[in-house]
């Protein structure tokens, strides 16, 4: 099979002039992305360890987002409006992946009056030239054709996440046009990629994430849709805290919370159900190492920004909370923006929640020794984290 497929470098030269060639555009905006790109595809090259099909994938998703970035910029200049557009007061769900954030995501997004980013929307931000988007955007359609490659590829994959097309997914998808973001690394082993990430200044990442949330903005405006604020979702935050209130300096956060011993194991079988559909050489132990090791850093750095000056900023809820109750927190979440929780909101979580309980996935099977883990090396790491939110605390903020 690998004979018919096409071969791929992941040189910069070369994924630049490919993007220039199928979007037939040119101009990329500021180029501060041309540095993580670089890296990026040096990882690609040097570390992932992809298998043929594998490299297709990952050459293709990088194309894609450089086409992504090419027809925004296009969109930017034909329509200067577009960056004019306000993002007011957006509501930010942040914590370590596994902790109930999709489903609190998906019920405050099933609030009529509000804004998220779709999955479709994630994958494909920018309208097809010559589509009629407003009214029949054919993104839709190809968004489902994906899922279903995907979960083909890797049926596990459907009892670890929530796939759904038109369903509200996570913006960090957006970052990747930035090439500032963990998704390389969910997908396959890129170590000194990760590293560089860690270390690199975040700002480019988020402009460029304000922007396209402006350019969504400006296309839900123009199909009709007139909301009042977005509720936003990405693990990837928590790590991003002070960066992102520069940007998005009305933001609440909502932070949800689990204890580690059960997260991070999960988040590592999510990590190795991803790489291996990209590569035939996945070691268990490296992404166990790989996620605990990025995990904690991040949380360390959320209760930095925290203490350093955020805490006024947050609503907390407990992982328990939200699956015995999950309109408890989301009224404090109301109670902290100030805004009505209205019976129409009410009304739109509940029928959501009703037709997407999670007994209607098969289970998610992992566990602790299989990425090398113990208990006490979970305890240990996130000690801090732990003291603070999870042990013997019964109540939420």
């Amino acid at each position: 099979m690998s004979e018919t497929l096409p071969e791929v470098r992941f040189e910069r030269d070369r994924v630049l002039a490919d993007a220039r060639r199928r979007a037939g555009l040119e101009d990329f905006g500021a180029d501060d992305f041309l540095d993580p790109l670089a890296r990026l595809l040096d990882s690609l090259e040097h570390e992932a360890a992809l298998h043929p099909i594998g490299r297709v994938t990952m050459y293709e998703r990088v194309v894609g987002s450089l086409v992504g970035r090419l027809s925004a910029q296009d969109h930017f200049r034909r329509h200067p409006e577009i960056l004019e557009e306000e993002i007011r007061e957006p509501v930010v769900i942040v914590g370590l992946g596994r902790t109930g954030s999709t489903m609190m995501h998906r019920l405050l997004s099933a609030d009529p009056d509000v804004y998220s980013v779709r999955w479709w929307e994630c994958r494909s931000p920018c309208p097809y030239p010559g589509s009629d988007w407003r009214r029949d955007d054919p993104r839709i359609p190809d968004a489902y054709a994906e899922i279903a490659a995907i979960l083909a590829a890797a049926p596990e994959l459907e009892t670890i996440h929530p796939w759904d097309a038109e369903g509200p997914d996570e913006e960090i998808m957006l970052l990747e046009h930035a090439f500032l973001s963990y998704v390389p690394e969910a997908f396959c082993n890129v170590p000194s990629y990760r590293d560089y990430v860690t270390t690199a200044d975040l700002a480019p990442g988020y402009r460029h994430l304000k922007r396209m949330l402006q350019f969504l903005q400006w296309q839900k405006k123009e199909a009709g849709q007139r909301r009042s604020r977005w509720i936003l979702k990405a693990p990837f935050h928590i790590a991003w805290i002070d960066v992102l209130v520069r940007h998005f300096p009305d933001a609440t956060f909502v932070q949800t919370h689990r204890d580690p011993i059960e997260t991070i194991p999960s988040m590592a079988s999510l990590y190795a159900a991803t790489w291996r559909t990209n590569s035939d050489r996945v070691d268990p132990l490296e992404v166990g190492r790989q996620v605990i090791e990025r995990w904690s850093w991040a949380m360390t750095r959320c209760l930095a920004s925290r203490d350093a000056g955020q805490e006024a900023r947050f609503v907390d809820v407990l992982y328990e909370e939200n699956r015995r109750d999950p309109m408890s927190g989301i009224a404090r979440v109301y109670e902290k923006i100030g805004r009505p929780f209205t019976d129409e909101a009410r009304e739109a979580m509940k029928q959501w929640g009703d037709e997407n309980r999670r007994d209607k996935r098969a289970a998610h099977d992992y566990s602790l020794e299989e990425f090398g883990y113990t208990r006490a090396q979970i305890e240990s790491a996130y000690r801090d984290y732990r003291d603070r939110f999870i042990v013997g605390r019964a109540e939420t903020k």
